[in-house]
């Protein structure tokens, strides 16, 4: 990972990627377009004159991540297939799914005949548009959203992106249409398995997905074959100019409207709610101004809330006075204990009660926790506070506080370092006992990283037999040369199955290759990650699940396989 990008092969380049992509395509609100980075439309940003950009799909992101993953299937096809499976089915990284989708739907493997010199088919060729077609179509776990499934076509359609396609030889380079390869029909067997499944396309209208349902349907050009379809989504319909319709027109389509509350009194929503099973999104919608969301209200659309929905509306739920309730208050942590994103900390600054919030807090730590899993995985995180860290320290701190707090404490072994090593002991794994552990770290003094290590064994740190030892280091790697780190190592007994560096250099300062150096003298995988990756509450857990997977050093020559990469492989190739 020490090598400029166009020197990166393809595994290295999807790594990075993984470590150092977590910006989000879609927004919901107006943001600022600040070098390439969306940002909130604050009215300071706003002032100093950036590019704002309205709610929807950032086009400068979607570019750069679409880039990087043609990049990866022109080095190596089948690793971008197969990666596309795998975070179809192992990730939760939307934006990343609608991508991989996009990109396997116009690709050019499609498995087209190969004919021996006679002429007759010898093999078909690895079909990776089924993959693209498979990830939008499957059911169960991490399925695709309607809104995902549309999203496809629309960044297919972005011409950024199109242009893209069409430099990788995915389309007419002429043509004046997007290529959008097998996604309308694709989507066109998304709609018909929902339109023969009914209960599958009534929860979707329920959950408020009926407006993107329609436009996936126009998009498209899908013919539905029944009355209902057009009836459940409340669309009625025009007979076409040439008179070629013949479902849902003629008079006999019954429309399923889902009127406002207008004129009915708390109970009576509240009952409306519990019989049409009504989503928190489509109630809101259609309550009357003079009502408003109230605890009966919410009370009744409880059910259909999911463990993320309770963790998102925590302000909503406690200005509401809910939390005061036992059996809500119970369901409530419950859901704090299934966070699987740090997210919960931006939720925190909008509650008032302390204990509320320091609840919110408890989930981010569970998400670590969870992240890290329960495997026999060791790690040294060591903190450069040299001179050169003055202006970067304390952002060193914040991250450290999101990645440690909920870290198993077994597990878990800290230590500063200039010219000396010094172990950290938190009181508590928490975000208090974090914080409190790294208020008294300052910066200052010259740069030995073996100090750390030496430190460790002064304090007899040792790490059980058949576990694994990450050893993940946070500066600007400036110090000693890598071989010196690197013997350390070996002086102090300590074999590292993989190692990580935490980018983060202060202005006027240049990084150094320590760290990078010392992995390639000991034989084992490296990876880095930029410090303002973890101010996303969901790149964290995503860093530290790939950091951290169970890495078994594998020797060919001086270089080193990673576990993560190899899961990948792994994987199989999703089909229709």
């Amino acid at each position: 990972m020490n090598l400029p990008a166009e020197d990166r092969g393809a595994a290295d380049r999807l790594l990075h990627l993984v470590l150092n992509s977590g910006a989000h395509l879609w927004h919901n609100r107006p943001g600022v377009d600040q070098n390439g980075e969306w940002l909130p439309a604050t009215p300071g940003r706003v002032q100093r004159g950036v590019r704002r950009v309205a709610p929807g799909l950032f086009v400068p992101a979607a570019a750069h991540l679409y880039g990087t993953l043609l990049d990866i299937y022109r080095l190596d096809p089948e690793l971008a297939a197969r990666f596309a499976s795998y975070a179809a089915t192992e990730s939760d990284w939307r934006d990343l799914q609608v991508c991989l989708s996009a990109l396997m739907l116009v690709q050019h493997r499609t498995g087209a005949p190969v004919h021996d010199d006679d002429g007759s088919v010898a093999f078909h060729d690895d079909d990776y548009r089924a993959v693209g077609a498979a990830m939008m179509l499957r059911l169960g776990q991490r399925a695709m959203t309607p809104k995902q499934v549309l999203r496809v076509a629309q960044l297919l359609e972005t011409p950024e992106i199109a242009a893209l396609n069409r430099s990788a030889g995915f389309g007419d380079p002429a043509g004046r249409k997007p290529p959008l390869g097998r996604w309308p029909a694709a989507a066109r067997r998304w709609l018909a398995h929902r339109e023969r499944n009914t209960p599958l396309l009534d929860g979707l209208v329920t959950a408020g997905y009926k407006e993107t349902i329609k436009a996936l349907a126009r998009k498209c050009g899908y013919k539905p074959t029944t009355e209902r379809f057009f009836s459940v989504l409340g669309w009625a319909q025009k007979q076409a100019a040439g008179g070629h319709r013949t479902v849902g027109v003629g008079g006999t389509l019954v429309l399923q409207r889902r009127e406002r509350f207008d004129g009915l009194t708390e109970a009576e929503i509240c009952e409306r709610i519990v019989t049409e099973k009504l989503s928190f999104k489509d109630a809101v919608g259609r309550l009357p101004a003079g009502v408003g969301l109230t605890p009966a209200i919410m009370v009744a659309l409880l059910p259909s809330l999911s463990d993320q929905d309770l963790r998102i509306l925590t302000p909503t739920l406690e200005s509401l006075g809910l939390l005061a309730d036992a059996e809500i208050r119970a369901r409530w942590e419950q859901a704090l204990l299934t966070a699987t994103d740090q997210r919960s900390l931006n939720v925190a600054r909008n509650v008032r009660g302390a204990a509320v919030r320091e609840a919110l807090e408890a989930a981010a730590e569970v998400a670590v926790s969870t992240a890290v899993g329960d495997e026999d995985v060791h790690v040294f995180f060591l903190i450069d506070k040299s001179g050169s860290m003055q202006g970067a320290i304390e952002k060193s701190k914040e991250t450290l506080v999101r990645i440690l707090a909920g870290f198993p404490p077994e597990r878990l072994h800290i230590a500063t370092f200039d010219t000396m090593g010094r172990v950290l002991r938190p009181k508590a794994t928490s975000r208090a006992g974090i914080t409190h552990l790294l208020s008294v770290v300052n910066a200052g003094g010259g740069t030995v990283h073996g100090a750390a290590l030496r430190a460790f064994r002064a304090e007899k740190v040792d790490v059980p037999d058949g576990a694994a030892l990450i050893v993940i280091v946070v500066g600007d790697e400036a110090g000693e040369s890598g071989s010196g780190f690197a013997d350390a190592f070996r002086e102090y007994g300590y074999r590292p199955a993989a190692m990580a560096l935490i980018v983060n250099v202060d202005r006027g300062w240049e990084r150094g290759s320590t760290v990078r150096d010392a992995s390639a003298d000991l034989g084992v995988p490296f990876s880095e990650v930029e410090v303002r990756q973890f101010d996303d509450p969901y790149q964290v857990t995503r860093v530290l699940k790939t950091l951290l997977d169970a890495p078994v050093a594998v020797r060919v020559g001086p270089a080193a396989s990673y576990p993560w990469l190899d899961k990948v492989l792994a994987t199989p190739l999703l089909a229709t």
